[in-house]
């Protein structure tokens, strides 16, 4: 072996290392737990494979049901981790999902999109549209997931993410109003403390997303694509942001340039004062995160 094929090549703390012999080493989010039924609550957890030949999974959670003919919103949900960190296998989005499914009773389908580094953008894009149609191909009832085809409410679909699955949660959005998505209605959108760039470069999008445009690339900076944001697909935008995580500002713009763009839907932004990114995921016990928690179950049942 290469005495030198241990040694750093590219190295972005605190994500991920990359080794001169091509080897990746993650150096957060790597823990898992399998999927269970919740002793607290009686949400269910299970995984799925969406595609075979992406190795394109989800974790599916399907609350405490009233009736066995129950019908009930379904959230699609894009967890973050700078595009290359986390799953929804992870502790953190395990519990976030268990708690939000029960809070909301709502049915959740959590996306394992394929991660940057070994799969750059626009990978994570792809990945989480291919997740959002393979759900919506349970519509007529007759999709290979049971919990979707019995008790899914397809009137009331929802995407959600944080931080970078925030970001892809939009691009979703985005695709849904350019494209369609067969007789499925997207009904809102959850931003999180999203990820987006405004007109300073970033190293680590050069890096992971070579293909970009840069700043200006309305996948990573919404706010450039002006009057094309009208085209989200979708009736009401949910944008929380933390008063002391430095995307606060990029969030809040996103807020008032989709409020410019001549989008026809409806709008909030929520600032929770005091905290920092990410801060429920962490600290799920704190008030602030039970807060945050209500205002997005809220949401969800909204008509």
């Amino acid at each position: 072996m290469d005495s030198n094929s241990s040694d750093i090549v590219h190295e972005f703390l605190p994500l991920f290392r990359i080794y001169k012999d091509g080897r990746v080493e993650r150096l957060m989010g790597t823990e898992t737990i399998p999927p269970s039924t919740d002793p607290h609550t009686g949400v269910q957890s299970k995984d799925i494979i969406v595609s075979t030949e992406n190795n394109l999974s989800a974790r599916l959670f399907l609350p405490k049901l009233r009736s066995p003919h129950q019908r009930l919103p379904l959230l699609i949900y894009i967890h973050g981790g700078a595009f290359s960190v986390a799953s929804p296998f992870s502790p953190i989005y395990h519990r976030y999902l268990t708690s939000l499914v029960n809070e909301a009773n709502v049915i959740a389908v959590s996306v394992q999109y394929r991660r940057a580094p070994e799969h750059p953008l626009p990978t994570a894009y792809d990945d989480t549209w291919e997740a959002i149609k393979w759900a919506a191909s349970h519509v007529k009832g007759n999709g290979p997931e049971p919990w979707l085809n019995d008790h899914v409410d397809f009137q009331r679909v929802f995407l959600a993410g944080d931080s970078a699955g925030a970001n892809i949660a939009h691009n979703s959005a985005m695709k849904v109003g350019v494209d369609g998505l067969d007789a499925v209605r997207i009904h809102g959108l959850v931003l999180v403390h999203p990820f987006f760039m405004n007109n300073e470069p970033d190293k680590l999008i050069e890096f992971i997303f070579p293909s970009s445009s840069g700043c200006n690339d309305p996948r990573m900076n919404p706010v450039s694509a002006g009057a094309e944001l009208a085209q989200l697909g979708c009736s009401k935008v949910l944008v929380f942001v933390a008063g002391k995580d430095w995307l606060k500002d990029r969030g809040c713009s996103y807020y008032e340039a989709l409020k410019k763009s001549g989008w026809s839907g409806t709008a909030q932004v929520v600032e929770t004062e005091g905290e920092d990114h990410a801060f429920h995921l962490f600290n799920p016990a704190c008030e602030k995160a039970k807060d945050l928690m209500k205002h997005v179950a809220s949401f969800l049942n909204q008509e």
